[in-house]
């Protein structure tokens, strides 16, 4: 049975700074807590009979919970069968992330913060074989509910890392290309591309930031057509990374 304390501690990891006490973050619906189950052991389970039945919760903490019971803790306007509680990972933030890096693409997001984008980049990056992610502090939090659920489970298999964006990407700049997609740009459909460096995508308002702007080697943009025709400003920030991803991949198979 489910206990008010349960709904409680579930209801309050909406917010870091108890996602962040507790050590947990929420998944939701049988895609990502499936995908998420193949990566690692959840602390708990909550599950309709449904779920259970159709699933191998051998060695899981699962407790049995009726529909009404699952929407009184979902962040979901439809509840999904199962609602998990996972270990944040406790991820060490290094000053040098090259020789990990070294020989792939990566993404690094300046400061992106809505959940909705985050959780889609994630997804994105997961599609076109993109292992990691780094983020500067302002960026939204991973592990906000709304993010988990955009990923559609790729948050499982993609590292996401929060660190001193600047710093970091000046270290990495000494060994490999940093891409950032500004409106003075090179057009991306006809610059020389690598299969090695960091592309940097900046905040849904403001861009790419002057600290960060100032580091990148390769600066790209994404055309609009018909060259010169009125326009809408920018592009969604999601939807700009995984043209420019589309656009390095390609690269890649010619």
């Amino acid at each position: 049975m489910l206990t008010k304390n349960n709904i409680k501690l579930i209801r309050s990891l909406e917010q870091k700074k108890y996602r962040t006490k507790e050590g947990v973050f929420v998944a939701e619906g049988p895609k990502v807590v499936g995908d998420l189950l193949d990566a690692m052991r959840p602390r708990k389970v909550f599950a309709t009979s449904e779920w259970i039945s159709g699933n191998d919760t051998r060695g899981i903490d699962v407790e049995t919970v009726s529909e009404e019971e699952l929407s009184r803790i979902s962040f979901l306007q439809h509840p999904q069968q199962v609602l998990a509680l996972f270990p944040i990972p406790t991820n060490e933030e290094s000053d040098d992330y090259t020789e990990t890096l070294k020989g792939k693409l990566t993404l690094a997001l300046d400061s992106v913060q809505d959940p909705g984008n985050l959780g889609t980049i994630i997804r994105i990056a997961d599609w076109f074989g993109i292992e990691t992610i780094l983020c500067s502090h302002e960026t939204a939090d991973v592990y906000n509910p709304k993010v988990v659920q955009a990923t559609m489970g790729s948050i499982a298999r993609v590292r996401v890392i929060y660190t001193d964006l600047p710093q970091t990407l000046s270290l990495l700049k000494q060994q490999m290309p940093v891409y950032g997609t500004l409106l003075d740009g090179e057009n991306i459909h006809s610059k020389s591309l690598s299969q090695e460096g960091v592309i940097v995508m900046g905040n849904e308002g403001k861009g790419i930031s002057p600290s960060v702007s100032g580091i990148i080697t390769d600066r790209i943009l994404i055309p609009n057509y018909p060259e010169g025709r009125h326009t809408t400003d920018s592009l969604n920030v999601a939807i700009a990374t995984a043209i420019t991803c589309a656009e390095f991949r390609r690269r890649a198979t010619e």
